[in-house]
């Protein structure tokens, strides 16, 4: 059987589909890095709501998915960009899943580290995003989590130069309980990040960023980059002081900047290995090893998927990453909060079904197949 699947061209093409998936068990603990899958929420399809609604979340799957990464070795990092922060769920949503999230990695003794930001605000002073990023490391703290300071639009619209982050995060870091991890999200993931750190120039930028760093080592954990320039962050990761680490968001050149060189590596926290985890988790187990080529061939197959689901406009990466999520089983309906299951075009969504089922990432092929029909069938694609 082949399915008939639309083009960019408005084309139709034969694909067959894979009939057995890659073997890939839960596993031990990973030991050569640190790895955190940012997880996604699932979205409660029988609410009544609109798409600025108060997000509506099917917990039961939410957490489901979250115990399904924890019992292939990796960690999970909580609210954060994945998960809609700022895209359909707010800070009401995300302090909830918070709460839930950290009481269930206690329960089945998962890593976790949760997202802290100020989007309970939309504007104010730099008072303002002082406070609300306090209230929601204190959620964070009170849950038992480490935190991982998210970058700000409100400070972003706030900050008049590089002094004024470098006060603010100064302040976080000096009242942080536990070392937390600094996130540096590009305009490419969300535009009202234009400028972040105080310059547009990247170079200076990377200065100031460094320089919050070098001021409190002892506070840092290590550094999220997220600019989707490997070069930029093999720069910033050799500049970092002793103990801190880079974890790589670079959702495009994740495999070279894992594996490292002999000056160094990253550690991960990544969009992508969400609908990866399991491929992810085995490929890290064999780098553990010390097999950098083994690790490399289970993981360079998997670039050309992240580039199609990140490519631009890339903050709605997690329309694919859902539909991949509902395509491998890990729930019933392809709905999202907010709305954003509507995001991407049906070419965009069959590209991304053709890429995974080609990695075999869905434990059972067949019913992705039904899947995939399903929704062809409801955009008039007839087989």
């Amino acid at each position: 059987m082949t399915l008939a699947l639309p083009g960019a061209d408005g084309s139709l093409r034969s694909y067959e589909p894979r009939t057995e998936p890659l073997a890939a068990t839960p596993g031990t603990p990973l030991t050569s890095r640190t790895v955190f899958s940012a997880a996604h929420v699932v979205a409660d399809p029988f609410a009544d709501t609109t798409p600025d609604s108060p997000a509506a979340v099917d917990w039961d799957a939410t957490l489901a998915f979250r115990r399904h990464l924890w019992s292939h070795g990796l960690g999970v990092a909580e609210a954060m960009d994945t998960a809609q922060r700022g895209m359909g769920l707010d800070w009401a949503g995300a302090a909830e899943l918070i709460r839930r999230s950290a009481a269930e990695a206690r329960s089945v003794g998962g890593r976790i580290v949760c997202g802290v930001g100020t989007d309970q605000i939309t504007g104010g002073g730099l008072a303002d995003v002082r406070a609300a990023y306090e209230e929601q490391l204190a959620v964070v703290e009170e849950a038992g989590a480490r935190a991982v300071l998210m970058a700000s639009r409100a400070l972003a619209a706030a900050a008049r130069g590089p002094e004024d982050y470098l006060e603010t995060y100064g302040h976080l870091l000096r009242q942080a309980a536990e070392p937390v991890v600094l996130h540096w999200l590009g305009p490419m993931f969300d535009p009202a990040l234009e400028g972040y750190w105080g310059s547009s120039d990247l170079d200076a930028a990377t200065g100031t960023f460094l320089e919050v760093v070098a001021a409190h080592p002892d506070k840092v954990d290590g550094v999220k980059v997220s600019l989707l320039d490997a070069r930029r962050e093999v720069d910033l990761r050799r500049r970092l002081p002793r103990g801190v680490r880079c974890y790589t968001g670079d959702d495009f050149n994740y495999p070279e900047l894992i594996a490292g060189d002999d000056q160094g590596f990253s550690h991960a926290l990544l969009g992508v290995f969400d609908p990866l985890g399991p491929l992810a988790a085995e490929a890290v187990r064999v780098l553990d090893t010390g097999d950098t080529a083994g690790f490399r061939a289970l993981l360079d197959p998997t670039v050309p998927l992240s580039r199609h689901l990140f490519r631009a406009p890339t903050r709605f990466y997690k329309t694919g990453v859902v539909f991949l999520a509902w395509l491998a089983g890990h729930q019933d309906h392809f709905t999202m909060v907010g709305g954003l299951q509507s995001a991407r075009s049906l070419p965009h969504l069959a590209r991304a079904y053709e890429l995974a089922d080609g990695l075999g990432l869905f434990p059972d092929p067949k019913r992705a197949e039904e899947r995939m029909r399903n929704l062809l069938s409801l955009y008039g694609v007839n087989q």
